[in-house]
């Protein structure tokens, strides 16, 4: 779809644009209706979001914070406050299945009457599938939460992966000898969580991977406070780095297998075994696995 909307965009001599919107309109809507349990995982972070959007080629991202004010907008207000003043659009491609508008009110009939009446072209892109699946989010998060990273990565076209910036932790994996890079995951549902066997990029002059075994979720064995973290201990850490090299570099980490679901541990020395265990078992999966490019 992007890559149409790239074709278009150069055919017509304009800048490619996205428009998105954050938080997710069902995350509003979850949060509103006294239930935020009831909102989507969460496949990716803004940050990672924008970033794929970059090296897809798209010239311009929107993001539009979808609040109640937005919310309660009419289909024609969306039309003529966002499309056609906002953004002054000249073409307009939307998925088989797009709804706008308050109540979810406005569709692609719509929309192409607005369009002919507006002077703006309106496309509707049908469903595409890799290996016989649908590409969809819905999709995406099913592998997912099932840990099935092979269909994860076809339905996506590239390994599934996170990234940001390095922060500190409690130093804890330090202390049972598996020093961790800790990466913040703002959303309180990612779509996967577990421990993964993972590549590290970002770490190296030379952009070259650095595999390591992962965690990914809100740390039963250590603390009960629901904050996501990916916890990711590397078994190559270069030289160059130094023991406190980590810290603050953006690094992404490509989530590659999944080894088992979070696990509590009763005891510190039940954690660190089972943590050793993690990496022996993620150590062997990289050394019989060829791992595309």
């Amino acid at each position: 779809m992007l890559a149409l909307l790239r074709n278009e965009a150069q055919h017509r001599g304009l800048p490619s644009c996205v428009l998105t919107f954050e938080p997710h309109p069902r995350d509003h809507f979850a949060v509103r209706s006294g239930h935020p349990d009831r909102a989507p995982a969460r496949v990716s972070t803004l940050r990672d979001k924008l970033s794929e959007l970059e090296r897809c080629g798209i010239d311009q991202t929107i993001v539009v914070a979808f609040n109640d004010r937005f919310a309660a907008q009419s289909p024609q207000a969306f039309i003529d406050d966002v499309l056609v003043q906002g953004l002054r659009a000249r073409y307009v491609l939307v998925g088989d299945d797009f709804c706008f508008g308050a109540k979810r009110a406005g569709n692609y009939a719509m929309l192409d009457a607005a369009g002919q009446a507006q002077g703006f072209d309106v496309a509707r892109m049908l469903s595409y599938e890799v290996r016989g699946l649908r590409v969809s989010s819905s999709a995406v998060r099913d592998a997912l939460a099932s840990g099935d990273m092979v269909r994860a990565r076809a339905l996506l076209g590239r390994p599934y992966s996170i990234s940001g910036h390095v922060v500190h932790g409690r130093k804890l994996g330090r202390d049972l000898g598996f020093r961790t890079l800790n990466l913040r995951f703002a959303h309180v549902r990612p779509a996967a969580m577990g421990i993964f066997v993972v590549q590290v990029h970002g770490l190296t002059p030379d952009a070259s991977p650095i595999g390591g075994v992962a965690s990914l979720g809100v740390r039963p064995a250590v603390e009960n406070a629901g904050r996501v973290l990916l916890e990711t201990h590397c078994f190559d850490w270069p030289d160059s780095l130094g023991s406190e090299g980590g810290y603050g570099r953006c690094i992404r980490v490509e989530l590659l297998h999944k080894l088992h679901d979070e696990r509590h541990y009763a005891t510190m020395e039940a954690l660190r075994e089972g943590i050793a265990k993690d990496a022996d078992d993620a150590r062997a999966w990289l050394a019989r696995t060829r791992i595309a490019s």
